[in-house]
């Protein structure tokens, strides 16, 4: 260590009293720095040294990031401004208030780890107390989700009413907090930068002068690959220099005194409204990527060197020397201090309990809110719903006797599933402050003075789903996204963590591949993986199948089993208008995010139009419908094959005396294996029908499972109608032959119900 010679200002503790400052720093600051900055390192130490040990099982470190950190904690507000930060943010969250024994929990994987109970790996932050939103090893992902977050904030501070608590759904578990003026601060390393959703990040930041501070942390290599392979010219700071409202700093984010500096502008900037920011920080990594990694494989030695000169926690150490703020001694008693304070804390961890194997199901879905429970099973109170154009009920169709509004007898006031859904989405947004729509094409229009001149009658959908929504409740809760289908769900995600109802439209399903990370990595996992400190329930609207005459290949597909497969995740899929109904209800009330599955074919069908059943009216998940009773033979099916597996079985009915029971799953996620049971040990055999490719579809899990566990009741082998192994084709007779048609069901319970 240097030394140098004392100054005579020097008190007991070897610490300076004076008055100066460095660009906005006291030297006190600068001495909580360096503490903040030595015990980062000193954490990574010790977990390799564990990891050698094999005492904890992964390691990757933030070291060569510290000072970027601690620059940034100092003027950001922990507990009031939000936080995602990626892997490489030790130094900022001990600054923020996290501590080295709880980074240590996470470790060795402990059950208090407070950021996922040992769920996740090390380094995967999650503080609630400070506002760290839980994060995954997928680095990307993180970034829309704070756009969102900070869309949300903006949105509470205008709706403050709509952070007020309610029984009964979701709101009753969400805690809201919000400031005027907080920031969002998101970071990522320089090969993140190469990933899409960073620059939809952008996009939509920009757009709408979201406060939001985006770093950068440049230490370049994303593992192995060098920024310029990553990054054309090699400089994230030049390609992203020409968008709109942003305040940008290039910087060296090895000095804290520059780092902080440069934070302090770009949080000025933010909290004043103008826009987000982007602080570009370059910085060392002189570790290796993890433990996992030998960058010696990749780096010479004379670049591995050159980094080690500019290390954030010796180049501190030297200044807080030469500038005569702490002398030798008083760097010494601070380093002991750690380095005791280290030794207790592992010694605690490698002896704190770890989670037990039954815990493993807890938290994967909401522990608060059952939505198969019976509190969401309502009763209809059918009434007309409200028209998207005027909004308002006609008077002799309000307050019906449910015992005399029979959906099959009342034609004249019977709607389609598209109507209903939309006056459900209507009334929703009425009852509830804290639901927003957007996706593309949501809004009536983005231009508003078109509607306002009435130049225009305004779209709501593709399929004039959200018809007339914005026109009621105004743009800030019903708006167009940009064509990406990430951005979408990731934006949603961040609005759901801070506690809104984003209820989003994915507009065909043949294009939800872009959201897929979001989809499966972040959106049903946050839950689980932060132990319940987290949760996101966003309702994705997304419109599916075919049956289309000319939907093709990409307007034709289903493929829901990827979905079902996923945990976490809540997935309905209606056949019918009341139905629609009440299941889109009881999604946007429930605590689990949930995909609804909308069947386009089946939006202005004839088949299953009802009367609006009022707004209350909700039908539990996981619970089927008995479409038609029957003693001879059990189908399984829902959304479309539904009115044609009940054609082939009214159809062998009439000419074979076959008596078929009918089960519409509605829910496949979770679906109602007693009630499939029950029928089939009546009936003795088993077909299961649906839209998707037959090999690997959702039928399987099924039929699997009633070969498993019924297979003493079957009198015959357990069968399956689905389309054929192959993509859905233009011409419609291709797509005759590869979807399932009714004389393909009607075959297929003949043949059964012979066997």
């Amino acid at each position: 260590m240097a030394t140098t010679k004392v100054d005579p200002k020097l008190n007991e503790g070897n610490i300076a009293k004076t008055g100066k400052t460095y660009q906005g720093l006291t030297s006190q600051q600068l001495i909580d720095a360096y503490r903040v900055m030595f015990t980062s390192r000193r954490v990574d130490d010790r977990e390799i040294l564990l990891k050698r040990q094999q005492k904890v099982f992964f390691q990757i470190s933030g070291a060569g990031h510290e000072a970027l950190g601690v620059a940034a904690a100092f003027v950001l507000k922990p507990g009031y401004d939000w936080f995602y930060p990626y892997y490489r943010d030790r130094a900022l969250c001990l600054a923020l208030g996290a501590t080295p024994y709880e980074m240590l929990l996470g470790a060795v994987g402990a059950a208090d780890d407070p950021s996922s109970g040992g769920r996740q790996m090390p380094s995967h932050w999650a503080y609630k107390r400070l506002n760290v939103v839980t994060q995954s090893s997928a680095t990307g992902t993180q970034i829309l989700q704070a756009v969102g977050c900070a869309e949300a904030g903006r949105y509470l501070a205008q709706h403050p009413n709509a952070a007020r608590k309610a029984e009964g759904d979701y709101r009753q578990f969400k805690d809201i907090q919000f400031q005027g003026d907080e920031i969002t601060y998101v970071s990522l390393g320089d090969g993140t930068t190469s990933g899409g959703e960073f620059w939809e990040a952008l996009n939509t930041a920009s757009n709408r002068r979201l406060p939001v501070m985006f770093c950068v942390e440049d230490n370049q290599y994303a593992i192995s690959v060098p920024v310029e392979v990553q990054t054309s010219g090699g400089n994230i700071s030049r390609l992203v220099s020409g968008f709109p409202n942003f305040h940008f700093e290039e910087i060296d984010g090895t000095d804290p005194v520059v780092a902080y500096a440069a934070f302090k502008r770009a949080s000025d900037y933010c909290r004043a409204g103008h826009g987000p920011a982007f602080v570009h920080a370059h910085v060392i990594r002189p570790y290796s990527h993890s433990l996992s990694d030998d960058e010696r494989l990749y780096r010479p030695d004379a670049e591995r060197q050159a980094d080690a000169a500019r290390d954030p926690v010796h180049r501190l150490q030297l200044f807080l020397l030469r500038e005569g703020i702490l002398d030798e001694k008083g760097i010494n008693k601070i380093e002991k201090e750690i380095e005791e304070q280290m030794q207790a804390d592992t010694d605690r961890a490698l002896e704190a309990a770890v989670p037990q194997p039954e815990t493993i199901y807890n938290f994967v879905y909401s522990p608060d809110l059952d939505p198969t429970a019976a509190a969401f099973e309502t009763h209809p109170a059918f009434a007309a719903p409200e028209t998207a154009a005027d909004g308002k009920r006609s008077a002799d169709s309000q307050n019906v006797n449910p015992q005399n509004a029979n959906p099959q007898n009342k034609a004249s006031q019977n709607k389609t599933m598209a109507e209903l859904i939309n006056a459900t989405l209507r009334d929703e947004m009425r009852r509830d402050e804290r639901v927003i729509m957007f996706g593309e094409d949501v809004a009536d229009a983005s231009r508003e003075e078109y509607l306002k001149q009435k130049l225009i009658k305004g779209k709501g959908g593709v399929f004039k789903l959200t018809a007339g929504l914005q026109l009621q409740f105004g743009s800030e809760r019903v708006f167009n996204s940009p064509l990406a289908e990430a951005n979408i769900v990731g934006r949603a995600t961040g609005m759901a963590t801070r506690g809104l109802k984003p209820v989003v439209e994915i507009q065909f399903f043949d294009y939800i591949w872009p959201a897929m990370m979001q989809l499966r990595d972040e959106l049903p996992i946050i839950r689980w993986r932060s132990n319940n400190a987290f949760s996101a329930p966003v309702v994705v609207r997304v419109a599916i199948g075919g049956y289309l005459t000319g939907g093709a290949i990409y307007h034709s597909q289903c493929g829901e089993s990827i979905f079902t497969h996923t945990p976490g995740l809540r997935v309905v899929f209606p056949s019918n208008a009341l139905d629609a109904a009440g299941l889109l209800r009881t999604a946007i009330r429930c605590d689990d995010p949930v995909l609804f599955l909308e069947h386009k074919r089946l939006y202005r069908e004839t088949y299953g139009r009802a009367p609006y059943p009022g707004p209350d009216y909700m039908v539990p998940f996981g619970k089927a419908k008995i479409v038609q009773p029957g003693t001879d033979l059990t189908v399984i099916t829902y959304g479309a094959v539904v009115p044609r597996a009940l054609q082939a079985a009214q159809k062998l009915e009439r000419e074979h005396q076959v008596g078929v029971e009918l089960i519409d799953l509605r829910s496949l996620n979770p679906f109602d294996w007693d009630a499939i049971a029950a029928s089939v040990k009546r009936t003795n055999r088993a077909l299961i029908a649906y839209e998707d490719s037959l090999s690997w579809g959702y039928g399987a899990e099924i039929a699997a499972r009633i070969a498993d566990q019924l297979f003493h009741h079957l009198d015959a082998p357990v069968k399956r109608v689905a389309a054929t192994d192959t993509f859905v084709a233009y011409q419609p007779i291709l797509e005759n032959a590869i979807l399932p048609q009714a004389s393909d069901l009607f075959r297929a319970m003949k043949e059964l119900a012979e066997f």
